[in-house]
């Protein structure tokens, strides 16, 4: 990928030439806008934005705050084509709040995408599962969502409330291809097929 920069201008490159290149390896912003369409009149798709946060988180993770000023002392414009100003709160709110329902399907076709693109063997997965005890109250938590409950915990302080976390890698080299949450309570391996 070749970035042109402005004469006299000062941007830090780093590594988002290469970000970009396994983001459009990828298909990021195409599997997210497919999934997540926006009006005619945006600015930026939603696939955009998710492309440009990746990036963020991978070369300056930090709180989620002026992006939009990450992005000017960044050569963003330069490798995504995106003017700074144009990733505001307000922007990238909307991307996520858009991302949200759609997340297991994003994942998994990125994940495919991946599986297919660098040729990933995932004929044989390695799972693991641990627990994260917690403390405090834990009422009214929301249907659909892991529950906090007691379970057997890996530190066995049975005496806290826990959820699972699993996940599953690639045999031929620890990928991670498959991660969930799982209720306190549930059982010692993930399974990629199910929650």
């Amino acid at each position: 990928m070749n970035v042109e920069i402005a004469p006299g201008v000062e941007r830090r490159l780093g590594a988002l030439p290469a970000s970009a290149e396994f983001l459009r390896q990828l298909d990021v912003a195409g599997i997210v806008d497919e999934l997540c369409p926006v009006r005619a009149i945006a600015h930026l798709t939603h696939g955009q934005v998710i492309e440009v946060l990746v990036a963020n988180r991978l070369s300056a993770p930090a709180p989620l705050v002026r992006v939009g000023d990450w992005a000017r002392e960044w050569a963003v414009g330069e490798v995504f084509g995106i003017e700074a100003d144009l990733l505001n709160g307000d922007r990238l709110a909307r991307a996520l709040d858009a991302i949200a329902p759609q997340l297991d399907g994003i994942v998994g076709s990125v994940g495919a995408s991946a599986i297919a693109e660098f040729g990933i063997d995932v004929s044989r997965l390695h799972c693991d599962m641990t627990s994260i005890s917690l403390h405090g109250a834990h009422e009214d938590l929301e249907d659909g969502f892991p529950q906090v409950k007691y379970g057997h915990p890996k530190d066995r302080r049975t005496d806290l409330k826990q959820i699972q976390a699993g996940i599953a890698i690639s045999g031929d080299g620890g990928i991670p291809v498959f991660h969930r949450a799982y209720d306190g309570g549930a059982a010692k391996s993930p399974r990629p097929s199910g929650r």
